[in-house]
């Protein structure tokens, strides 16, 4: 039966004035009832022709010493040499279940009679706090030397610079001897050992070490390709791809000591603390890896939310327990995480996410080989050999190839939706284009029809001027004979003379008909002013650009631009005008290109144009444009009664009318001037 660990912390050496404490200490524990295992452990026989032997649990038994004051010469006692348990079949794990008790392994080993050479214990678990190995002095069997190194000394005290702890036994040949560890760790960890020859034991090294560098520059390809990835393609998943490869770099440094031996040797502290946050910065990583690659946000925007939680508060206790608790079972915080985060790959690849299959499978190889990691935690002895050691770097090497072909995979994903959405614009875009394109060729057609009517019409007009000439100067040579034959046919010349100038008339006002009747459709007009602001650009320059700005409330002749587009504001009292303030356009109800349009018409056919016909044309109700019509009319009836009115003048001064501007002036100055604020 084991002592209680509340008796007192561990000491190495204990001081000569306190050897009767330690003595009654001791018989205090001797008179403690307990069921002891009294079995010893199997010797090993070393066989040069076997360079490697692992420790099983049946070639070791274990001590448990809570006072941590036992020494060497003690546990050679017969006392306490009783008390050793072999691990196999007792009940026990062969684990450090105790952080604040001290272990005594011993190892009995039969040397081959013809060895020549050395061997070399080997301890895997690294994170030993202490680890003092004590062997028999060279030509005795019960004075014993000592060599002291542990996780929480520098680098320097290991007696071999190799990442696991390493400890040799100098040949004994035909010899049977007793060698014994003293262990102590301030977490729980596993006795897992090795002993090789030294002949063997360079080979098994050199062959560690390739394999592990193998294993980091598979780490260091994938973080560099999918580093530059992120910076050429600027997806935030392979950024946490990157870091949750970094946190498990991190994280295996610190668990097969290559971190302790090369990056900080002189940092004990730093090498615990590093193996404290590694895999709460490798959860961490993952989950925003996994969120960002599942779309979980969009997808499973309820588990995501349930995720974040679970991932911070198993964060926030996975802390507290490496900081304060030290409780040794902190991986069982890990499950709750990884198990809700392979639902969420489940559940992500039902929704139609198939690369989420490589995530799980990753997932999968990386749990297969944590369940060796946390069976050696508890002590189960479960296929636990060499290899099932190492099984997590090839499973994390695994995953990170395969989470980095997944990425691969959802990324052409992506671009095949991309590139097929990009397709059917394209097909869309070509119909518009050929839908455009026969626009333009009935356009164009349009256009030829029409250069080709007025070429008809111009040469009918040549035609019809030619006759009237020849008529002309027929009659103007008759004339001429007339006078000079007869004078006595005056009366029939005069006659003539009233003929011809009737003629004349009527070739002038056919003229200035034809140019009054000249027809413009909708489509040309709408090409001239094409918008609401080429049509106001046009009446701010007739306006103000040859008549020059005159305030309409108070005459002044200064102005500046407005906030309304081609509006004038006066510089004296902030009197806001429109451009179409005094037309004919001011508060139409209506678009105002058909309103220039309709003007245009109605001056072309002085004012003769039907509102039916102006409604068909313009697409008008035909009430709207008979009350635009009559406001149109009206302005030309006092347009031709106005002083300056000119015969023939553009269609462009009646926009003007004085008449109506009048009107809204007295309309506007009667309300509130609401624009002037």
């Amino acid at each position: 039966m084991l002592v209680p660990t509340q008796l007192a912390n561990s000491a190495n050496k204990l001081p000569y004035a306190w050897s009767g404490v330690r003595n009654l200490l001791l018989l205090l524990v001797l008179l403690i009832p307990a069921q002891v295992q009294a079995a010893r452990e199997d010797t090993l026989a070393t066989n040069p022709a076997q360079p490697e032997h692992y420790l099983d649990d049946n070639y070791y038994s274990m001590l448990e010493d809570p006072t941590g004051r036992l020494t060497i010469a003690d546990v050679q006692s017969p006392a306490w040499s009783r008390r050793f348990v072999v691990m196999r079949g007792s009940g026990h794990p062969p684990n450090i279940q105790h952080p604040h008790s001290t272990y005594w392994l011993r190892l009995t080993m039969r040397h081959a009679p013809n060895e020549t050479a050395a061997w070399y214990l080997e301890l895997y678990d690294s994170h030993i706090g202490w680890a003092v190995f004590f062997r028999p002095m060279q030509g005795s069997l019960s004075a014993y030397d000592s060599v002291a190194t542990g996780a929480t000394l520098p680098f320097a005290t290991r007696p071999h610079p190799y990442k696991n702890f390493l400890f040799d036994l100098p040949p004994r040949p035909g010899q049977t001897v007793t060698y014994y560890l003293r262990l102590r760790s301030d977490t729980r960890t596993s006795f897992r050992a090795m002993l090789h020859s030294g002949s063997g034991l360079i080979p098994e090294l050199s062959l560690q070490y390739w394999l592990l560098g193998v294993f980091y520059g598979v780490l260091a390809i994938m973080v560099l390709y999918n580093l530059i990835l992120f910076f050429f393609l600027k997806e935030q998943t392979y950024l946490s791809y990157v870091l949750y490869v970094v946190s498990g770099a991190l994280l295996f440094l610190t668990e097969d000591g290559l971190g302790f031996q090369y990056l900080w040797p002189g940092g004990p502290k730093f090498n615990h603390f590093i193996g404290a946050v590694a895999p709460v910065l490798l959860l961490v990583t993952f989950a925003i890896y996994a969120n960002g690659f599942l779309d979980a946000a969009s997808r499973l925007p309820r588990l995501y939310r349930v995720g974040r939680w679970v991932v911070g508060m198993s964060t926030a206790l996975l802390l507290l327990d490496a900081a304060v608790v030290h409780s040794g079972f902190s991986f069982w915080l890990y499950l709750l995480p990884y198990g809700l985060l392979f639902y969420i790959g489940i559940q992500a690849y039902r929704e139609g996410l198939k690369p989420a299959r490589y995530l799980l499978l990753a997932q999968a190889l990386v749990a297969g080989s944590l369940s060796f990691l946390i069976m050696r935690k508890l002590g189960i002895d479960f296929y636990n050999n060499a290899y099932t050691v190492y099984s997590l770097n090839a499973a994390f090497v695994l995953e990170v190839v395969i989470l980095s072909y997944a990425l691969g995979e959802k990324l052409k994903g992506l671009m095949d939706t991309t590139l097929l959405t990009q397709h059917r614009l394209l097909k869309q875009l070509r119909k518009k284009h050929q839908a455009q394109d026969r626009l333009v060729e009935q356009m164009r057609e349009n256009q030829e029809l029409k250069d080709r009517l007025n070429t008809e019409l111009e040469a009918l007009v040549a035609q019809r001027t030619g006759e009237l000439r020849r008529q002309n100067e027929t009659v103007a040579a008759q004339n001429r004979e007339l006078l000079e034959a007869n004078g006595l046919l005056a009366l029939q010349s005069a006659a003539i003379e009233q003929l011809n100038g009737e003629l004349s008339r009527d070739l002038h006002a056919e003229k200035a008909a034809r140019i009054e009747a000249r027809e413009v459709d909708f489509g040309e007009f709408s090409q001239i002013y094409p918008d609401k602001d080429a049509c106001l650009r046009y009446l701010a320059g007739l306006k103000w650009d040859q008549g020059g700005y005159r305030c309409r409330k108070c005459g002044h002749e200064k102005s500046c631009e407005a906030r309304e587009p081609y509006a004038r504001r006066c510089t004296r009292c902030r009197y806001v005008e429109s451009a179409t303030a005094g037309t004919l356009l001011q508060k139409c109800k209506f678009s105002i290109v058909k309103a220039l349009y309709a003007v245009f018409l109605l001056h072309a056919h002085r004012g003769s144009y039907s509102a039916a016909e102006l409604a068909r044309v313009l697409e008008l109700r035909q009430a709207t444009s008979w009350a635009f019509a009559q406001k149109v009319m009206a302005a030309l009836q006092r347009r031709r009664l106005a002083p300056d009115y000119e015969d023939g003048e553009p269609w462009t001064h009646v926009l003007l009318d004085a008449g109506y501007d009048t009107e809204i002036m007295a309309d506007e100055l009667a309300e509130p001037d609401e624009k002037a604020a």
